[in-house]
């Protein structure tokens, strides 16, 4: 009854909106508030919100921005040989603060192995993404050759685009000499991000990477490696799997987007965006935190947010 009673609590004190006192209002992501602390900071709120299909979700899910965010910090100093991050410092579960970057209208996603969006496309009979070939007689979740790099431009609302390395160099979205330093340094960062995994019993499939630019310098931003940019699968039982055209067990959003799909919503003009019932959402924050464990090898510990906005505005000071 008392396990009931706590679960009941984290479903109903859920960050879904913030508000720092004494500060301007914050730029509203899907999953992020930025408030700007300074010309050169950001204070970055990661909520529990949850988006899919470029969607948020009505309803939150309990510790998912703490997860989030912590997870993010053990993969930025993870890659931080790699590339600058944008991370300054994590003074709070739920809050980064970060160098305030300009960002890049484009974010790369690495895929690995044909699946997701990519097997949504090849199923319809397509052989190239985004610029990037799949050779034929491929079936689900079977790893490419070599990992292709498949670019989005970044919107604002409703979807990104996909968009060809070709296309974002003749409109200028991006500069030559930069578009090279990511297109490197992406492929460096999912080798490592492969083996971050690979040490831990899982399969990096696919991750999302957006970049700024800090006093010229590429820099990575937003966050890396994480449950909503990423998607694992477990390394144990994959082969077979494979072989048996059975569904991967897998860590990742994927699953939420599936439930969706079987409502009878894929972010279509028209569909209803349905509500997520607790016992679902409780279970989203159940794999959550199984990936944080899994992948840091750490437990994971929440920090109270029962009053977390009283709290943000002085948190947030410390950094004007």
């Amino acid at each position: 009854m008392q396990a009931d009673e706590h679960r009941r609590s984290h479903l109903e004190n859920c960050i879904h909106h913030t508000s720092a006192h004494g500060l301007p209002e914050p730029y509203r992501g899907k999953v992020r508030d930025v408030y700007t602390l300074n010309p050169s900071t950001l204070g970055i709120v990661v909520t529990d919100r949850i988006s899919a299909f470029d969607h948020i979700m009505k309803q939150a899910i309990p510790f998912k921005g703490q997860i989030l965010n912590l997870l993010s910090k053990y993969q930025f100093e993870a890659v931080s040989d790699i590339l600058p991050t944008h991370m300054i410092d994590v003074p709070h579960n739920n809050i980064t603060i970060a160098k305030r970057c300009e960002p890049l209208p484009v974010e790369v996603v690495i895929r690995g192995y044909l699946t997701g969006h990519a097997w949504r496309e090849y199923k319809d009979g397509k052989r190239t993404l985004c610029g990037a070939s799949m050779p034929a007689g491929m079936v689900e979740n079977q790893p490419f050759p070599e990992p292709i790099l498949t670019p989005a431009t970044k919107a604002e609302e409703g979807h990104d685009k996909d968009i060809s390395p070709r296309e974002i160099l003749r409109s200028g979205l991006v500069e030559k000499k930069i578009w090279d330093e990511i297109w490197e340094k992406a492929f460096e960062l999912f080798e490592r991000g492969t083996q971050i995994a690979a040490d831990q019993g899982l399969i990096l499939v696919d991750t999302k990477y957006e970049f700024g630019l800090w006093n010229g310098e590429l820099t990575l931003i937003d966050e890396v490696h994480t449950t909503d940019s990423s998607r694992y699968f477990y390394s144990e039982g994959y082969d077979k799997r494979l072989q048996n055209h059975e569904p991967q067990k897998q860590l990742s959003k994927e699953f939420l987007r599936e439930w969706l799909m079987e409502k009878g919503f894929q972010g279509h003009e028209g569909q209803t965006l349905p509500d997520l019932p607790d016992t679902f959402r409780w279970s989203v924050y159940k794999r959550y935190k199984e990936l944080y464990e899994v992948l840091t090898g750490e437990p994971f510990i929440p920090a109270d947010t029962s009053a977390f906005n009283q709290e943000l505005g002085a948190i947030l000071k410390q950094y004007v």
